[in-house]
């Protein structure tokens, strides 16, 4: 027999001598000057993608409004929205249609579909003017684009936001093109940092894949977005490209890091991407109050055997001393809810 030592190279693996360390891409940090901190006042618009970054935001004390109408898809859409934030008029019946006992709005996700058309109205209102608000101190935006496919109205000729179960017969579909698209988000931006000069834009392609579009629309749907937000990019010095797509496609790029349904990116995945997000826009300091803020979080989800224990006690009572420290620190972050869930457990 022949060594080990000794193996001949016919018989050694092909490009040994350039096998990678590791048996993966690994994206290299995004290299950039843009920072996110909870001085921050950040508005997240998009896909379920976007969600996802917004609670993670929203549970680490971020000051973070997302999708003030619901979760958006499409390119048209989401600018559509950020436009009605900027314009002087309200939704009225007439924007309204009845459908299936429940009246919607194309402009917005299910969410806000009911029964009643005044109930509908008074909500998209109540939202649509605590956005408002918001925008007005808002330096922060990020966008997650979904899909570059829309949904045509032929009554009108609009671009839907949601179908909400209309027969398919009463639109159009059809993919918009890489300019379309970077002609229509780069208007909007542009008009955002007109406004707000302070204001700095993060966009992404949500990694969500959109299976039945196809396999193959849904990689031209995605390429086409991906083309579409480096024009804007180039064009808008102040739009910043996050890469959520490519974290998943190309850096995990395997099926355990999605849910059951093969689309969803699972929560794995998703605190990947969330790691990746801090290290490309928090600073030190924001790491550090993130870690405190997450391990304060964690505590308090603590479900204790004997909560009546002097043990549990003494840790409760080093919690509240940890939030009176981070509060007296940190005055712009609100830690009522937190003191409020000690306070009814310390005996």
């Amino acid at each position: 027999m022949v060594a080990l030592t000794d193996e001949p190279d016919a018989m050694k693996p092909r490009n040994q001598e350039t096998m990678p360390a590791s048996f993966r891409t690994v994206l290299p940090t995004v290299q950039t000057n843009l920072d996110i901190s909870h001085a921050s006042q950040v508005i997240c618009f998009g896909s379920c993608f976007a969600e996802h970054m917004g609670r993670r935001l929203n549970q680490l004390k971020f000051r973070v409004l997302t999708n003030p109408s619901g979760i958006v898809y499409n390119p048209v859409s989401v600018a559509g929205s950020l436009e009605m934030l900027l314009a002087d008029r309200q939704y009225t019946a007439a924007d309204l249609f009845e459908n299936a006992g429940l009246w919607h709005s194309f402009d917005h996700h299910g969410s806000f579909s009911h029964p009643d058309k005044q109930v509908v109205l008074e909500n998209i209102h109540r939202s649509l003017s605590a956005a408002r608000h918001f925008l007005e101190q808002t330096d922060r935006l990020l966008v997650t684009l979904g899909t570059a496919n829309v949904a045509v109205l032929n009554e009108t000729g609009k671009v839907v936001a949601n179908c909400h179960k209309m027969p398919g017969k009463a639109f159009e579909r059809k993919r918009l093109s890489v300019g379309e698209i970077a002609g229509i988000l780069a208007g909007i931006f542009e008009k955002l940092k007109t406004r707000l000069p302070a204001l700095e834009v993060v966009v992404t392609v949500s990694p969500v894949r959109h299976l039945r579009d196809g396999l193959v629309e849904n990689q031209r749907s995605k390429a086409t977005l991906l083309l579409a937000l480096e024009a804007v990019s180039l064009r808008c010095p102040f739009v910043h490209y996050f890469p959520a797509y490519e974290l998943v496609l190309d850096d995990l790029r395997d099926y355990r890091f999605y849910e059951p349904d093969m689309a969803h990116p699972n929560q794995q995945a998703v605190e990947y991407i969330w790691q990746y997000f801090g290290e490309a826009y928090f600073n030190e300091k924001t790491k550090a109050l993130c870690q405190r803020l997450a391990d304060v979080s964690a505590a308090l989800a603590h479900q204790p055997f004997h909560p009546e224990s002097a043990e549990h006690q003494f840790f409760l009572k080093k919690q509240q001393e940890k939030i009176a420290q981070l509060a007296q620190e940190y005055p712009l972050l609100d830690f009522s809810r937190e003191m409020a869930l000690l306070a009814g457990q310390v005996l």
